[in-house]
């Protein structure tokens, strides 16, 4: 045998062999995980992903997944010459253009993420929030119409998937009690099915390293209290603020955990969830 492969084979067995404690650990476990960025762009990453998922769920972890899509609602609306407008920096979600998110989450970004998943040997079943009233909403802002807040997660639909082999996979659509359809923000569903599940790890795929200090160096883990300090301080700003509020939200409703991951690295969960070197920052209540 040629020296390289022996070696690159003792490596990997070596590998299999580190994860072991971290496989035990997470045995029985609840991960939701928000698909965006650029994991969701290409198809030799959805493919990556999809594949890291089904060896979680073999090595008996129960992953869900929450996704996203912005990007590809806004390619639709463009190609369908639908003209978007704008309240506070917000779009406004009106009939027509809540017709386009529903069959664009619920249609083709959601099953495209299920048909990744199945044909690497998982399987997958698509959800939306509407599927067994799981997610209840109503109107976040008038001015920007059918944009929702959540006001009730039913978990019982996810709970049926987590006693099974099937891998939820969600989009994030809410109903509200008149019938109407609500667009909900991915990562403020994935923080609130994370929540009501009190999942053990909530992991947030983006396509930033994490959460940088002052000096634009990434923060490996922080506490609720130190990311609130650097949200006041103006350290973590802009649209990483959502998440880390997410994060934060979350854990103070009973996760465990919550990581920002750079989605761009691969086997980014992997890597999170089965070795010591993570690939984010990582939020916790506190830390021993």
């Amino acid at each position: 045998m040629n020296d390289n492969i022996e070696k690159n084979f003792k490596q990997t067995a070596a590998t299999l062999a580190e994860a072991l404690p971290y496989i035990q650990r997470y045995e029985g476990s609840t991960i939701v995980i928000k698909l965006g960025g650029h994991a969701m762009t290409a198809k030799s990453s959805m493919d990556n992903f999809a594949r890291d998922i089904v060896l979680i769920k073999q090595c008996g972890v129960n992953p869900v997944i929450v996704h996203g899509g912005g990007p590809m609602i806004n390619k639709v609306l463009s190609d369908l010459k639908i003209e978007s407008q704008f309240a506070d920096g917000k779009r406004i979600t009106d009939n027509k253009t809540m017709e386009v998110v529903e069959m664009v989450l619920s249609g083709n970004i959601n099953k495209s993420i299920v048909n990744a998943i199945n044909n690497q040997g998982g399987k997958g079943v698509g959800l939306s929030g509407k599927d067994a009233n799981m997610i209840q909403c109503e109107q976040d802002n008038p001015k920007l119409g059918f944009v929702g807040k959540i006001m009730n997660i039913n978990t019982d639909i996810i709970q049926n998937f987590l006693k099974s082999d099937f891998i939820p996979v969600i989009a994030p659509i809410g109903f509200g009690v008149k019938g109407e359809t609500f667009n909900i923000n991915g990562d403020t569903a994935a923080g609130a099915v994370a929540s009501s599940l009190l999942a053990d790890r909530l992991l947030l795929l983006t396509d930033v390293v994490g959460v940088k200090d002052s000096d634009d160096k990434l923060i490996h883990q922080l506490t609720i209290g130190e990311a609130r300090s650097l949200i006041d301080g103006g350290i973590i700003n802009s649209g990483m603020i959502p998440k880390v509020s997410t994060s934060i939200k979350a854990i103070e409703e009973g996760v465990r955990a919550s990581v920002i991951i750079d989605g761009r690295v691969d086997h980014a969960c992997l890597l999170e969830l089965f070795t010591s070197h993570g690939v984010g920052t990582l939020f916790k209540r506190t830390f021993d």
